[in-house]
């Protein structure tokens, strides 16, 4: 009767099968080595002859070229990681050299013993899986070579078939001829996937326990080793136990081949394994850092060039610099809401203005509840904060100093069917103003005038000059802020005026390497000089005023620093945009809505003691500097 239940089929294998094991059992070593041989003579003649039916199968030469997807790494400007980014497989590739020999021999162990002396296909690692296998009653061991395996992984599906089986052997055969060994285990080691999303030893050791592939001493590697063969199931995550009870037949087989002694093997079981953690997915410590990182990356080099290609990217930001501006926002927010200012978000960008590199830049008040940046991706309107443009342009044009005086009386321009009338903020007028007067004072009158007088199309050609790319129309208003802005291009185009008219590309990105270490990006300072000297120093002696005794006291720091507030006439936007010579910094304030903050909310009352915090604590043990006086420049 035929055996009707698992335990009985395990008790009751075919009548064939028990004299075949029994006297393979018997055999001496030296018939061994004999049928070893005849094995391995006829196996590798039938796959010769097999190899000549499989002409179309993959070129293995196409290795040589062969780059693995690669996990990529955002860090710091000091080289702390911020985060990691991988589509389907977390992997770092590592030279074998850097790998634990103990995990080399540990992988070789329970996988492929004798990969050093077979050619790809291991007739003796087949029958001797078979045995094992057979006397435990469950699969312990495989008969497939770590080569066979690499073949399966890059070329073959999974689908379970002969001829599939076939096509690997034939292949690993070809692998060897053009490989060496040490290449071909560089190959798997660094393409085996060890469970939870990890490829590559590198990666897994990283997870599993907090270090790198070439750190792992025998009892980790022996664990590592292990979870090949079934990695979610045997994962130390997962269930220790399994993990543990892996990880003894690692041991005892590479015991059994003499590759570790007893003492060795006794300590290993001993050994307290530390765990690390999953590492995959994990979510960015700077969040609003690398999301703008990845749209600058993804824009330069496409969606799969950052997901696979391994890149080392290192960031312009100081992550001490990034998270006391993050929690500037977050007090800020709740001081504006005690003064009865009900604006539902903040941004704040900080440029150093020596390379135009980002060092901080905050798109919220809590990035858990909102993702969307608004320091990058926010288009609002600067009010009187874009009244610096007007003021360089006139200045440059070499018919004002910031002595000369302009008309603060009522005027009307023609704009369309009617006429445009501007106002100023407290709806009175001042006659003859000097510049300096006018700028520090926030006059809107003065401002209109001179963007009439020098041209609007000039003042949009030094925005663009300065790095801001947004859309700009030559609009009456112009010079009041009519125009959608972000934080970002503020902060960037006001870094611009506090170095003197020396410019560089604003951006997040030092460094980008690949794994290897090649360099893909250098973004090095490349300052130009794109404004007069003397019309920046005079506009930076002019600004110094608006802190000093204009509509910015709030904003003083104890040291030389420049700026302009900005508030829109719907009161939907206020902002203080400010700098020292080594530091620009932009803050906005509003709602995503567009709803009015509240009666009365100007950015000199509210933003510019926001600016203060932030600054004295982020220039804090940076030594003071004052900005060039316009009397060493000539005037144009």
């Amino acid at each position: 009767m035929a055996p009707n239940t698992l335990s009985q089929r395990k008790q009751a294998p075919s009548a064939g099968i028990i004299p075949f094991i029994a006297g393979v059992s018997k055999i001496t070593s030296g018939t061994l080595l004999g049928f070893t041989m005849l094995a391995s003579s006829v196996m590798a003649g039938g796959l010769v002859g097999l190899a000549i039916s499989f002409r179309n199968l993959p070129d293995v030469r196409i290795l040589r070229n062969y780059a693995p997807s690669e996990t990529t790494y955002i860090y710091d400007v000091k080289g702390k990681v911020l985060t990691s980014l991988h589509g389907e497989a977390n992997r770092e590739v590592v030279p074998l050299d850097r790998i634990s020999p103990e995990l080399k021999r540990a992988v070789l162990a329970i996988e492929d013993s004798s990969f050093y002396s077979h050619r790809g296909v291991s007739p003796v690692g087949v029958a001797r899986a078979f045995l094992s296998n057979y006397q435990s009653g469950q699969t312990v061991e495989g008969g497939s070579t770590v080569t066979m395996q690499l073949i399966k992984n890059l070329f073959l599906s999974p689908r379970r078939a002969f001829s599939r089986k076939v096509a690997e052997s034939v292949l690993a055969m070809r692998l060897e001829q053009v490989f060496t060994k040490d290449q071909i285990l560089e190959l798997y080691l660094n393409q085996v996937y060890w469970g939870h999303n990890n490829y590559g030893a590198e990666t897994a050791a990283q997870s599993y326990f907090g270090k790198s592939a070439s750190d792992l001493n025998l009892a980790e590697s022996a664990m590592m080793a292990g979870l090949i063969q079934s990695p979610e199931i045997l994962s130390p995550f997962v269930s220790p136990k399994k993990a543990k009870e892996r990880q003894k037949d690692v041991l005892n087989r590479m015991r059994s081949l003499n590759w570790i002694t007893p003492q060795e093997q006794a300590a290993a079981l001993k050994f307290p394994i530390k765990l690390g953690s999953i590492t995959s997915f994990r979510r960015s410590t700077l969040p609003y850092v690398t999301d703008a990182t990845i749209q600058e990356l993804t824009k330069r080099f496409g969606r799969d060039a950052v997901l696979k290609g391994g890149m080392r990217v290192q960031t312009t930001v100081d992550s001490t610099m990034q998270k006391l501006a993050e929690e500037t926002v977050k007090q800020g927010h709740r001081s504006l809401r005690a003064q009865g200012i009900y604006a539902d978000q903040m941004a704040l960008v900080a440029v150093d203005p020596r390379t135009h590199y980002i060092k901080a830049i905050v798109g919220g008040v809590d990035y858990s509840k909102s993702q969307y940046n608004r320091a990058v991706q926010a288009l609002r309107q600067p009010g009187s904060a874009f009244k610096p443009f007007v003021y360089y342009a006139a200045l440059a044009s070499g018919k004002y100093a910031p002595e000369s005086t302009v008309s603060d009386r009522p005027v009307s321009y023609p704009d369309g069917y009617e006429y445009y009338s501007p106002r100023n903020y407290d709806g009175s007028f001042m006659g003859a103003v000097t510049l300096r007067r006018a700028l520090e004072l926030s006059r809107n009158v003065p401002a209109i005038r001179l963007g009439q007088e020098i041209g609007l199309n000039k003042v949009i050609d030094i925005c663009r000059t300065i790095g801001i790319s947004s859309p700009i129309e030559p609009v009456i208003s112009l010079p009041l802020g009519s125009v959608d802005l972000t934080p970002l291009e503020m902060a960037g185009a006001y870094a611009t005026f506090a170095s003197n008219g020396w410019y560089s590309e604003t951006t997040l990105i030092v460094q980008i390497t690949d794994s290897s270490g090649n360099v893909l990006l250098d973004n090095s300072p490349k300052p130009q000089l794109v404004l007069d000297p003397w019309a920046t120093a005079s506009l930076n002696s002019v600004m110094q005023g608006v802190i000093n005794q204009g509509t910015a006291t709030a904003a003083k720091i104890g040291r030389p620093a420049a700026g302009k507030t900005g508030t829109t006439s719907s009161e939907r936007d206020i902002w203080f945009v400010g700098y020292v010579p080594q530091l620009a910094t932009a803050v906005w304030v509003g709602n995503d809505n567009y709803t009015p903050i509240g009666k009365g909310a100007t950015g000199g009352t509210f933003v510019a003691p926001i600016w203060r915090n932030f600054m004295l604590k982020a220039l804090d043990g940076v030594p003071v500097e004052s900005f060039r006086s316009p009397s060493e420049f000539t005037k144009p």
